[in-house]
């Protein structure tokens, strides 16, 4: 078992891995999407980090109560019940369609039987979970260095998120991107979000009702080969790319027009949480000080 509380996680080291458990945590998520009411920027789909992995949290169904959680310690999901009843899959090698096929009948044998959309969301491949044999790897221990990854980020990006008083996200893990975020709110609504790729554009209005500065951890892959941190604004204002901020390692990304800075700055740092907490004061300063946040009344002093 890996204890290095910040491991390395080389793209090329466990890719094939990464994408099978991209597609496993998107049909947990698309369960906990279909059975909980709509929250304002789609909070009400995310998944939560936990001391073995991550949650669902409880979800509504028909008068009773239904938790999904990944375990990277002991390697299972785990589907539990108000009413006492537990189905547990193995987290193994096996492809997405098994994968697919074993969580519904799971949630059939508990009669609690959930339909969901099985066209995956914000990515290239779009093969329907049922149907998908390509992915079929798990490594243990690059899942479990993910996890552990996920959560010392969470721990630091709430540490941020405690010191801002207006609206904020909670720190949730988004299956759709596979990434850590926080999001903290100006209060005031933004211009009509443009859509993004493989998002249908309905969903991209809802998360970007209202302007942002958000942050977060992501593994990496399409533009990005190495895991990093990051954070955007929404709209972004004019001068947001050129502000000088921390650690000097951190720049800005044209392409996905980000800020962004290698998770491998932090790993090795000698002391990753003050390089993190850097540089997500720092972007997060670019934003409110571009465009004009009314700070005194948003911040803790």
């Amino acid at each position: 078992m890996t204890t290095n509380p910040w491991p390395a996680l080389p793209l090329a080291e466990w890719k094939d891995t990464y994408a099978t458990l991209h597609m496993w945590t998107q049909i947990v998520g698309k369960i906990r999407l279909a059975l909980t009411p709509l929250v304002n920027h789609w909070w009400n789909t995310t998944l939560y980090v936990t001391p073995r992995g991550l949650t669902t949290t409880a979800m509504p169904y028909n008068g009773r109560q239904l938790q999904i959680d990944f375990d990277f310690i002991d390697h299972k999901l785990l589907i539990e019940t108000t009413d006492a009843s537990t189905k547990t899959i193995a987290l193994r090698p096996c492809s997405v369609a098994e994968f697919y096929q074993e969580t519904m009948a799971a949630l059939r044998s508990l009669d609690m039987p959930v339909t969901i959309w099985t066209t995956p969301v914000e990515v290239q491949d779009r093969t329907p979970f049922e149907e998908d044999q390509k992915h079929a790897a798990y490594d243990p221990e690059y899942a479990q260095r993910v996890w552990r990854i996920l959560v010392q980020a969470s721990r630091v990006l709430t540490e941020f998120r405690c010191q801002f008083i207006g609206k904020v996200s909670p720190v949730h893990f988004f299956w759709g991107a596979f990434d850590l975020a926080v999001t903290r709110f100006s209060g005031r609504t933004a211009p009509s979000h443009p859509g993004a790729p493989n998002m249908a554009r309905f969903v991209a209005i809802e998360a970007y009702s209202h302007e942002v500065s958000s942050c977060g951890f992501w593994p990496g892959g399409g533009p990005v080969d190495e895991p990093v941190f990051y954070a955007y604004a929404y709209p972004e204002p004019q001068g947001f790319k050129d502000y000088s901020i921390q650690p000097p390692e951190a720049f800005y990304h044209t392409g996905m027009a980000e800020f962004l800075l290698p998770y491998d700055v932090v790993r090795t740092a000698k002391s990753p949480d003050a390089v993190l907490l850097s540089f997500l004061q720092s972007t997060y300063e670019a934003e409110a000080m571009t465009a004009k946040w009314d700070r005194h009344a948003l911040e803790r002093h």
